[in-house]
């Protein structure tokens, strides 16, 4: 995985076009052997790993990744789902499309495609992730998401962030750092 994030990052990215904050970002991979599971498909857990390496290429192309770096901020991964629909197997070529999709009160969204030509030839959805992403200080503390939007300018009006989204960030929240979190099974 290190090298596939130093190449995309380091090398392709850069040489992509750059992006507006807020459009789709399309990252292209192949599925390779380290990729399978025993039922010969990619497997579960390398689909996050992937989609950071895609996230990685959306930063830099939007220029985010620049503004993180001029503030001494660095992004950490909160939250993280999927919902698998199709497998994709050794070899097939697919592309991740990420795009941040907006901001609660501490976090910001982004969601993240894993998808293949259709039969007629158009993007299908295989898989789709959303991640819910804090900012942090390298000095120490959180960003907050106020600070986030007047460096990176605000979302498109339109672009509302839809309401189950943010229910989802609260409802798989755990409690802060410093606060208790036993583990207690019921």
């Amino acid at each position: 995985m290190l090298f596939r994030t130093l190449l995309h990052v380091l090398l392709l990215a850069r040489r992509k076009p750059s992006l507006g904050l807020y459009e789709v970002a399309r990252t292209r991979f192949i599925t390779l052997p380290t990729d399978l599971d025993l039922n010969r498909h990619m497997n579960n857990g390398v689909y996050f790993s992937i989609m950071d390496v895609a996230r990685f290429d959306m930063l830099v192309r939007n220029g985010v990744f620049g503004l993180m770096r001029a503030n001494d901020w660095y992004p950490v991964v909160a939250s993280e789902t999927i919902t698998f629909r199709k497998s994709l197997s050794l070899w097939q070529r697919f592309a991740i499309e990420s795009r941040i999709v907006g901001y609660d009160e501490k976090a910001a969204f982004v969601e993240q495609r894993f998808v293949r030509p259709g039969a007629d030839g158009t993007p299908e959805v295989y898989a789709q992730g959303f991640i819910r992403a804090r900012f942090l200080r390298k000095g120490g503390g959180t960003v907050p998401v106020t600070e986030l939007i007047e460096v990176f300018g605000a979302p498109p009006a339109d672009d509302e962030l839809p309401e189950w989204i943010e229910r989802w960030g609260a409802d798989v929240a755990l409690p802060a750092t410093r606060a208790a979190a036993p583990s207690l099974w019921h």
